[in-house]
C-alpha cells in the first residue's frame, strides 16, 4: 500500500517537483499562496510536469508504434471478424498518434485498403481518446483505478461506436475522394535497435515542437482557473448541483483543439475547483475527441450523414461515460 502511495504522489503526481518550485519561488521571496505567486507555482509546475511526462511517453510510445506501421496494423486487422476486429483496432489505437487529426491519415489508409468500415471507426475514436499517453497522465492527476475504468470504458465507445456504424450500412457514405485513394502494397519495414531508438527520439522532437503551444495556453487557462476564478462558479457550472454540467463540458470541449497534454491542466483546475469528476473527463473527451479541425479534416473524406451519426455516437457516449463516473465518484475517491 505504502509503495503505491509512493509511485501514485512521487512518481504519477511528482509532488516532489512542486515541493522544490514551491521553495525555490519562496527563496525568490514570492507568497505561494497568494493569487499572483500561486499561479506561477501552478504555471511552472504543470509546464515542467507535463513537459516529462511528454517526453518520456512520446519515447516510449513510439517506440512502441515502431512495431505497428499502418502496413502491419492493416494486416493485422486483415486476420479478425466480427467484433474481435472492433475491438482489436480499438486496442491498436491505443498505441497510435495522440491526437484525432493525426489518427485521420490513418483512419483514411484503413478504409481505402478495404478495412470494414466500422472497424476503422473503431480506430478512430479510440486512438486520441485512449492512448497509453493518457493512462499514465490520468494515473498521476486522477489517480490509478480511474484512469484504468476511464480507458476500459473509452475501449467500450470505441467498439460500440464502430459496430453501430457497421450495422447501419454507411458505406455509400464515404466520399469518392476516399474510394479513389490508391492502395500501395508496401513491404513491412524491419528496423534494427538503433533505428528504433532514432525513430522514437525524432517523434519525441516533432511531436513537442507541434504540442508545446498548446501546452502553454493550457497550463495558463488552468492557472487562472486555479487561482483567479472563485469556486462558486465552477460549482454552479459543473457541479453536483447542476444536472446538465455533463452535457455542457462535452458541448464547451468539442470545438476546442488540444491534446491530452494540454487538456489535462485545465481539467486538473476544474477539478480542484468542485467540478465533477465525470464532468471533468467528458470535457477532456470532447476536446480530444470531437476537435473542431479534426472534423472539418472528416468531412473531406465522409459524407454528412455519416459525420453526423460519428459525432452523436461520441457525445452521447461521452455524456453516458460522464454520467456513470459522477455516480462512481464516492466508489473511485481522488
Amino acid at each position: 500500500m505504502q509503495r503505491m502511495e509512493f509511485i501514485q504522489d512521487e512518481v504519477l503526481r511528482m509532488t516532489w517537483l512542486s515541493h522544490l518550485l514551491r521553495l525555490a519561488l519562496e527563496k525568490l521571496g514570492l507568497n505561494v499562496d497568494s493569487r499572483i505567486g500561486g499561479s506561477l507555482h501552478f504555471f511552472l509546475y504543470d509546464c515542467v510536469k507535463i513537459t516529462i511526462y511528454l517526453c518520456v511517453l512520446i519515447f516510449f510510445i513510439s517506440y512502441l508504434q515502431s512495431f505497428f506501421p499502418p502496413e502491419r496494423t492493416k494486416k493485422i486487422l486483415g486476420h479478425f471478424r466480427g467484433l474481435s476486429a472492433n475491438l482489436v483496432a480499438a486496442l491498436l489505437g491505443t498505441v497510435t498518434p495522440f491526437c484525432s487529426c493525426s489518427s485521420i491519415p490513418i483512419f483514411m489508409g484503413f478504409t481505402a485498403a478495404g478495412l470494414p468500415l466500422g472497424v476503422s471507426f473503431s480506430f478512430l475514436i479510440s486512438s486520441p481518446m485512449v492512448d497509453l499517453g493518457s493512462l499514465v497522465l490520468l494515473s498521476g492527476i486522477f489517480g490509478i483505478r480511474i484512469a484504468f475504468v476511464y480507458v476500459l470504458l473509452g475501449l467500450c465507445l470505441a467498439v460500440i461506436g464502430g459496430v453501430v456504424i457497421e450495422h447501419l450500412g454507411m458505406e455509400n457514405e464515404v466520399e469518392d475522394i476516399l474510394r479513389g485513394l490508391p492502395v500501395v502494397e508496401q513491404d513491412i519495414p524491419t528496423l534494427s535497435f538503433k533505428e528504433r531508438l532514432s525513430y522514437a527520439k525524432e517523434q519525441v522532437k516533432t511531436t513537442f515542437r507541434k504540442v508545446i503551444l498548446y501546452i502553454l495556453v493550457g497550463v495558463g487557462i488552468g492557472s487562472l482557473i486555479h487561482n483567479w476564478i472563485p469556486k462558486a462558479w465552477v460549482l454552479s457550472l459543473l457541479g453536483a448541483k447542476n444536472p446538465f454540467g455533463v452535457i455542457l463540458a462535452t458541448l464547451v470541449g468539442i470545438p476546442m483543439y488540444a491534446d491530452i497534454f494540454g487538456t489535462i491542466p485545465i481539467a486538473e483546475s476544474l477539478l480542484l475547483k468542485g467540478a465533477e469528476l465525470g464532468t471533468v473527463l467528458s470535457f477532456m473527451m470532447g476536446v480530444t475527441t470531437l476537435s473542431l479541425p479534426s472534423m472539418i479534416m472528416l468531412r473531406k473524406v465522409i459524407k454528412p450523414k455519416l459525420l453526423g451519426i460519428f459525432i452523436g455516437i461520441c457525445v452521447v457516449g461521452i455524456i453516458l461515460i460522464g454520467y456513470l463516473f459522477n455516480a462512481l465518484q464516492t466508489v473511485l475517491p481522488l
